[in-house]
C-alpha cells in the first residue's frame, strides 16, 4: 500500500521513505522533502472559481510537484465539469499524478478521470464504524486521531478494506499551527 501523507501529518524525521511514498506540500516554496510531492489544491467542496483553481495548477507546476492532491473535491455530479477541467489541465502541464480527495464516496463519473481517490478521511473512531459503501479497492483511506498503540491495527484495517493508499497517523489535522510547527511528525504503521 503506498503512503501518501497529507499536509497536516509531514513524516517525522526519522521515518525512512520509499518510492511508494507521497507528501502533500501545502504551499509552493514549502520544501520540507525532495520526495515525491503533490501540490495541495482546496476546491473548498466545488465553490472555488475555476480560474482560481486552475491558477494554483500553474503555480504548483512551476514549483517543480510531480502531481496535485485535490484536497475538499467535490463528490456529487455536480461537481465533475470543473473537477475534469483541473485534471486535464494538469495533465497538459506535465502533472499526471493526482489524487482527489472528498473524503467520501464519490459519484460514478469521477472513476472516469482516471485519478486516484480518497474515499474516506476521517477520525478513528468513524473509521472503526465505516461501512465502505461505495468506495473501491485501491482507493485512499485518511485515518487520524488514531491512538498510538492502534496505529498497527488501523493500518491492517485498511488493508482489509482494500486501501490502495493513505496513512493511518495519531496527528489530527485539528492540531494548532503551533503544535505542527514544533516539529511533530507522523509515524506510519507498519
Amino acid at each position: 500500500m503506498k503512503t501518501l501523507f497529507p499536509s497536516y501529518a509531514h513524516p517525522a524525521p526519522e521515518l525512512e521513505l520509499d518510492t511508494d511514498t507521497w507528501i502533500v506540500r501545502d504551499r509552493p516554496g514549502d520544501r520540507r522533502t525532495l520526495h515525491q510531492a503533490l501540490g495541495l489544491i482546496d476546491l473548498d467542496w466545488g465553490s472555488r472559481s475555476l480560474a482560481d483553481v486552475l491558477a494554483d495548477v500553474d503555480t504548483w507546476r512551476a514549483d517543480g510537484v510531480e502531481g496535485l492532491f485535490l484536497d475538499r473535491a467535490p463528490a456529487g455530479s455536480g461537481g465533475v465539469g470543473p473537477v475534469a477541467l483541473t485534471v486535464r489541465l494538469a495533465a497538459r502541464r506535465g502533472l499526471h499524478r493526482v489524487v482527489l480527495n472528498p473524503g467520501v464516496p464519490t459519484h460514478p463519473l469521477y472513476r472516469d478521470l482516471g485519478v486516484r481517490i480518497c474515499t474516506f478521511d476521517g477520525d478513528w473512531e468513524a473509521y472503526q464504524s465505516w461501512d465502505g459503501d461505495g468506495t473501491r479497492p485501491g482507493d485512499g483511506h485518511l485515518v487520524h486521531g488514531v491512538p498510538a498503540a492502534m496505529l498497527t491495527a488501523a493500518r491492517r484495517l485498511m488493508g482489509r478494506r482494500g486501501a490502495g493508499f493513505g496513512l493511518a497517523t495519531d496527528v489530527s489535522p485539528f492540531l494548532s499551527a503551533a503544535a505542527s510547527s514544533a516539529g511533530r511528525g507522523a509515524h506510519a504503521a507498519d
